[in-house]
């Protein structure tokens, strides 16, 4: 009895504890991740609006670039870029022209002629002088013909308050005189526009900086404040944003001590869109999703403890643990071991337990590690012994084409060979591309055509998409030789063979077609049945030696490096022979 007592308290205690862990846990994890959550939703939301006032001030310097673009190309402007002056009535006309251009919030506007004449409404009365000494001549930079906006001190119409300028060069259209230019005094208006017409919430702050960090315009609910050094940051960041490519509308977020500000930079004009989302703002109501969790898992925990209890006195744990461990072991999940430690004659069942799991394990390790060593040792083996009667015959054209002194053709054997040779080595790899297996056969082919003139011709096809994809190598090459060995035996002219490769739902499907001499049925049914055959048994189907070792060589190569997934057939009618090879897509 006291012994059982003992497994039922230790049950029960280790059951608590482990229940107080994971709900510590899990609530940690839950109210880190609510917190997340929720600052990520409240986020999302204010990217959105964001992502709505930089399309307004996209569409914005769009306007102002079409409007000074039609200003440039009005006929007016034109005529007052030549060397001619206008008459009297020609300026006031030019000058009333300004005042009804298509953009709203033009407070005033001035456009200087390249012979110093000033057009502004008729009450500015401003001159040349007054125009030098305002400085907005310097604004325009060397921009060819660019619009610009520039927030800059007005000492022009006002006693230098800070107003924003849309500015541009005026060229002539058809003369290679100097420029004109344009300046146009834009209000309050037309900044606010950005925010739009519906109210903006309470809990952001929003606001329009220039490329030099400096604040145009901004709208901050009662009791916040944008601190400077936040906003020395967000100019920096805009600054960092400036080299990207901006083909589509992009919020940068970035997180700072008092919350996280969200900046949107336009590329043309430089000036930048941010808000402001506050600490506070981030963390709304995550203090009642914070409450209802605690209740929830304090409950949560009590009525684990109390079904503990009541568990821990029906059940004998360790004896059913240890039946139900070995029961369920299916021979695949070695890591699934016993953890007892009940002080019982039973932790040493446990242990021996895990001790026949892990020497099982690694047992089965070992032997599948042999396997592997001994494949690869086999497909070695196969590739070193590809027969080289062909190299022979090769080096012996090469002999008699010398002996004959035929240099350009014994240039074009040895250039064909010395490629077939490089593809065959492929510096060691059992793999090349399908573009360089094509080059090899390719090479071959134009030895034999070489060595057999006027015998057959041959054609390669293959899908762009799968020249790059990997292959076994040497697959195509003993195939084309069987086509001249056995299909052209008997011609001496007019032969084919067509190599075709394309995709095949991911892997490879690959044909070699001659249109010689068909393969005998018997031949075809036996080479056909190879892929069914285990690998150790497919020597045995050519028991002569003399047939089949080149095909055997490649399915056995094949079947190694692919699995059992591989096609391998040969088609006959009477046109000819077709070898159907079907490779699977090689896992990564």
């Amino acid at each position: 009895m006291n012994r059982r007592f003992g497994i039922r308290k230790k049950y029960f205690s280790n059951m608590v504890a482990i229940l107080l862990i994971a709900l510590l846990l899990s609530s940690a994890c839950v109210l880190t991740y609510t917190r997340q959550s929720t600052a990520s939703t409240i986020v999302e939301s204010y990217v959105y609006l964001t992502e709505k006032m930089g399309m307004t001030m996209e569409n914005l310097f769009q306007k102002t670039d079409e409007v000074t673009a039609e200003c440039i190309l009005y006929d007016g402007v034109q005529d007052s870029l030549l060397a001619e002056e206008l008459t009297g009535d020609e300026q006031n006309s030019l000058s009333k022209y300004f005042a009804y251009i298509n953009l709203e919030d033009v407070e005033e506007y001035c456009y200087v002629d390249n012979k110093e004449n000033v057009y502004t409404r008729s009450y500015s009365k401003v001159t040349y002088h007054d125009f030098l000494e305002s400085g907005l001549a310097d604004t325009l930079g060397e921009d060819y013909a660019k619009t610009q906006w520039v927030w800059t001190e007005d000492y022009l119409f006002s006693d230098g308050e800070m107003a924003l300028f849309i500015v541009r060069y005026v060229r002539s259209l058809e003369y290679a005189h100097e420029p004109g230019m344009l300046f146009l005094k834009m209000g309050d208006g037309f900044l606010e526009e950005i925010f739009g017409e519906e109210e903006l919430s309470d809990a952001v702050s929003v606001g329009v900086m220039t490329a030099d960090g400096e604040l145009c315009a901004s709208w901050v609910p009662e009791g916040y404040e944008l601190a400077q050094e936040d906003l020395e940051q967000v100019a920096v960041l805009s600054g960092k944003m400036s080299g990207t490519a901006q083909e589509e509308v992009t919020v940068l977020s970035e997180k700072m001590a008092s919350g996280r500000y969200l900046i949107y930079r336009q590329a043309d004009c430089g000036f930048t869109i941010f808000t402001f989302v506050p600490n506070s703002t981030l963390n709304s109501g995550l203090s009642q999703i914070q409450m209802v969790l605690v209740i929830i898992f304090v409950l949560t925990g009590f009525i684990a403890a109390v079904l503990s209890m009541f568990f821990a006195r029906r059940f004998t744990r360790p004896i059913r643990y240890i039946s139900d461990t070995m029961s369920e072991f299916d021979g695949n999940d070695f890591g699934h071991f016993l953890e007892l430690h009940t002080n019982t004659e039973l932790d040493q069942i446990g242990q021996s337990y895990n001790e026949m799991l892990h020497n099982i394990e690694q047992l089965l390790e070992d032997i599948r590690k042999q396997e592997r060593e001994l494949r690869k040792s086999e497909m070695n083996t196969l590739i070193a012994q590809i027969n080289p009667h062909f190299l022979y015959n090769t080096l012996d054209t090469i002999y008699m084409l010398a002996r004959m002194n035929k240099e350009e053709t014994t240039m074009q054997m040895i250039q064909a060979l010395s490629r077939y040779l490089k593809l065959c080595l492929s510096k060691g790899s059992e793999m090349v591309t399908v573009e360089d297996e094509l080059d090899n056969v390719r090479s071959y082919m134009e030895i034999q055509q070489i060595r057999n003139k006027n015998l057959f011709q041959y054609e390669i096809e293959c899908d762009i998409e799968v020249r790059r994809r990997l292959v076994l190598k040497l697959i195509l090459q003993p195939l084309a030789e069987n086509a001249l060995h056995y299909g052209f035996g008997e011609i001496y002219e007019g032969g084919l063979i067509r190599i075709t490769v394309a995709d095949d739902k991911g892997g490879l499907l690959l044909k070699v077609y001659n249109n010689g001499t068909p393969m005998r049925e018997d031949m075809r049914r036996l080479l056909n049945r190879l892929t069914d055959l285990p690998i150790t048994e497919m020597k045995n189907c050519f028991p002569d030696g003399q047939h089949g070792y080149g095909v055997v060589n490649i399915v056995t190569r094949l079947r190694l490096q692919y699995g059992e997934g591989v096609g391998f057939a040969y088609e006959t009618d009477e046109s000819g022979t077709c070898c159907v090879m079907r490779l699977p897509e090689m896992p990564e």
